[in-house]
Formats: C-alpha cells, sequence, structure tokens
C-alpha cells in the first residue's frame, strides 16, 4: 500500500499540493481527476520522489519513501511522466530495454529480453519494434514508453496522463491492458487522466483534487455523481446509466 500524509509542495509561496493525506490500496486502478491547476501531477511525482515535499511523508509498504535506496525503489515503482523527451535516436525495442536497467545495469540477460518483447507484444508494437522513435505518430510513441514501464515489472505502476496523444481506439486499448495488468498480475496502478469517462469505467477507486487538495475521493459510485463533479469542475454535469456503467455528459 502506499500511504500519503499531509504533503505539502509550494512554489512562489503558493501551495500546488496542501496538506494531502490518503490511501492508495494495492491491486487496484485509483485515478486522480481534477481540472487543470488541480495539483495532481505534482502529487504523482512527490509520491515517486521525482520532485521533493516541502511537508509531508509517503509510505510504501510501510517504508517512507525518502528512505528507499533507488535501486530497490525503482524495482518496486516505476513512472511515466506525461513529457518524455529523448535526444538519443532509438528504436522502439531499444527503449522498452530501458525499462530493464533496475535489474540489468544496461547487461540484459535473455530472460530480460524476453520481458522486454513480452511487454512489446503486450501494446501490439511488435510488428514495428524496429522502427525508430522519431519515425512514429505521436500515439505509437506514448504507447512505446508505457510499454517500458511495463518491462520494469514493478507493483506500482503511476501514469500521468497515460491518454496523451491517442485516439479513442488506442486509449480505449491502454485503459483495457491497464485493467489487465490489475487482474493478471495483481499491479497497483494510479494514473492522473483527464477523461472523466475513462475514469469512470476502469477504475476501481478516483481522488478528486481541486485547488491543491483532496475535494473527494471514493467509489466510481461516490465520485461520479452529479453534486460533486459539479462542485470540483464549476460546470453542469449529466450522468448517465449505461449498461451499467455511470457515463458523464457535459456538452449540452
Amino acid at each position: 500500500m502506499i500511504e500519503v500524509k499531509n504533503l505539502t509542495k509550494k512554489y512562489n509561496k503558493k501551495s500546488v499540493v496542501d496538506n494531502v493525506s490518503l490511501k492508495i490500496q494495492k491491486g487496484k486502478i485509483t485515478s486522480f481527476i481534477g481540472p487543470n491547476g488541480a495539483g495532481k501531477s505534482t502529487l504523482l511525482s512527490m509520491i515517486s520522489r521525482l520532485i521533493m515535499k516541502d511537508k509531508g511523508e509517503v509510505f510504501i509498504e510501510g517504508v517512507e519513501v525518502s528512505q528507499w535506496k533507488s535501486e530497490e525503489l525503482s524495482k518496486k515503482l516505476s513512472i511515466l511522466k506525461q513529457a518524455n523527451n529523448i535526444n538519443i535516436r532509438l528504436t522502439i525495442r531499444e527503449l522498452v530495454s530501458f525499462g530493464r536497467f533496475p535489474y540489468s545495469k544496461g547487461n540484459l540477460t535473455k530472460e530480460d529480453w524476453k520481458q522486454v518483447d513480452e511487454a512489446i507484444e503486450y501494446m501490439k508494437l511488435t510488428d514495428i519494434k524496429d522502427k525508430y522513435l522519431d519515425q512514429l505518430s505521436g500515439g505509437q510513441r506514448q504507447r512505446a514508453y508505457i510499454a517500458m514501464v511495463i518491462a520494469q515489472d514493478t507493483e506500482y505502476v503511476l501514469l500521468d496522463e497515460p491518454l496523451n496523444n491517442l485516439d479513442m481506439k488506442h486509449s480505449v486499448e491502454i485503459m483495457k491492458i491497464l485493467r489487465r495488468l490489475v487482474e493478471d498480475f495483481g499491479k497497483t496502478i494510479v494514473i492522473v487522466i483527464h477523461d472523466i469517462n475513462f475514469a469512470s469505467c476502469y477504475s476501481d477507486y478516483i481522488v478528486a483534487l481541486k485547488d491543491g487538495v483532496v475535494a473527494k475521493e471514493g467509489t466510481i459510485e461516490e465520485i461520479i455523481d452529479k453534486k460533486v463533479l459539479d462542485e470540483i469542475y464549476d460546470m453542469d454535469f449529466n450522468i448517465l446509466q449505461i449498461n451499467e456503467r455511470k457515463i458523464c455528459t457535459y456538452y449540452y
């Protein structure tokens, strides 16, 4: 389990994340939703130790994140940020092999390459695995980065807007893959996501943030609710029940 206690981050004396506490249950998909500037990505980065927290604590398996050795933490938790810029020319297969670095230190074994190829196949990239990243569409490149995270084979997977640059078909494929990672392999996945309907259809638990604080957290039933969403987004929502799923409409 990941437990966050009183986490705070300020930039220019403004609290981007303000005294946030929450628990992320194992073997579930937890989605962070909320308007721009709510603190979702900053919170995710502090949980993963990518950025330093100003105050508070993050416990992973009962151990405060600052106490984890980097090598061990990278085998326990992986994170994919929304901005991924690599300046060297790599093929998909070479990029995905970076996910094995915590284990291989660059000297990949047959088992490492097996994990790489399985991750590529999982993301349906096998037929283009030898293409260079600069030859790919934005969606193909995003799927390659997610394959790299899958190859890292960590218990906790943190994804910051993983549906960026993806069309509807590939967005659905990604979310189905994340569900399979949870159901088949017991992964714990935390995603920052803007599409409320994807959060509704594929999450187990939702944390709604606004102005740096947790406005509301709970199950789909508790969060995908007109009153809750109206207050979080300052919009007028309509919630429909379609095939036992709660779908939000807000274009009227």
